[in-house]
């Protein structure tokens, strides 16, 4: 997906109002198929002399994840990652790269889930595997 009028689509699709700010931000992270923090994106949105407030992309960010356009990732307690893709899958976390990286659903099994509360539905379970690199 890299035109506009394809993202615009994709957000009408979602039922969101495909403003210019969103229509942008919405292909930034899409474009990279990685996992872009709120600042990486509010980085890469202006870095083409636009300007477009932090706010502005930290909301349009929360609204993508809450519609289901992207995935919000807390791999780091001080930081929040958006990726754009939202099939079932896991995550590897390097602590000291920032990287996150994907991992197949089928590559993990969980087993062994408490009794949900009363009234409660399982919707998923994600699981971050934080590495370091090994020390020679």
């Amino acid at each position: 997906m890299q035109s506009d009028t394809e993202v615009a689509e994709l957000l009408r699709h979602h039922g969101i109002n495909p403003t210019l700010q969103r229509v942008v931000i919405t292909r930034i992270i899409y474009a990279r198929a990685t996992h872009l923090s709120a600042e990486d994106v509010f980085r890469l949105v202006n870095a083409d002399d636009r300007r477009v407030s932090k706010a502005t992309v930290y909301n349009t960010l929360g609204l993508l994840a809450d519609k289901g356009v992207v995935r919000e990732v807390i791999a780091d307690p001080n930081r929040i990652f958006y990726d754009p893709n939202t099939a079932p899958h896991h995550h590897f976390f390097d602590v000291e790269s920032g990287e996150l990286t994907d991992i197949s659903a089928d590559q993990i099994h969980v087993s062994g889930l408490p009794p949900l509360p009363t009234g409660a539905q399982l919707e998923g379970v994600d699981v971050i595997v934080r590495l370091r690199p090994s020390k020679r």
